[in-house]
């Protein structure tokens, strides 16, 4: 890798990098840069909350089919 890429995207030897590859192209970042954008995507999202309300929709569905199929 050259010294100029190496330096403008602070990777210093030993540096684990993760090469991920999106619609836009390919990106070569450290672990910590990952981390932090996947905390920025996943910011004010309520994973849980959706989860469940996804599941209660679900069980009512099949107590409703349970109850018509008596």
């Amino acid at each position: 890798m050259p010294a100029a890429v190496r330096e403008q995207g602070g990777f210093s030897e030993g540096t684990k990098l993760v090469l991920l590859e999106t619609s836009g192209g390919v990106l070569l970042m450290t672990r910590e840069k990952l981390l932090a954008r996947v905390r920025g995507d996943l910011h004010g999202l309520d994973l849980v909350g959706e989860l469940l309300a996804e599941r209660r929709r679900a069980a009512e569905t099949e107590d409703a089919e349970a109850g018509g199929a008596r």
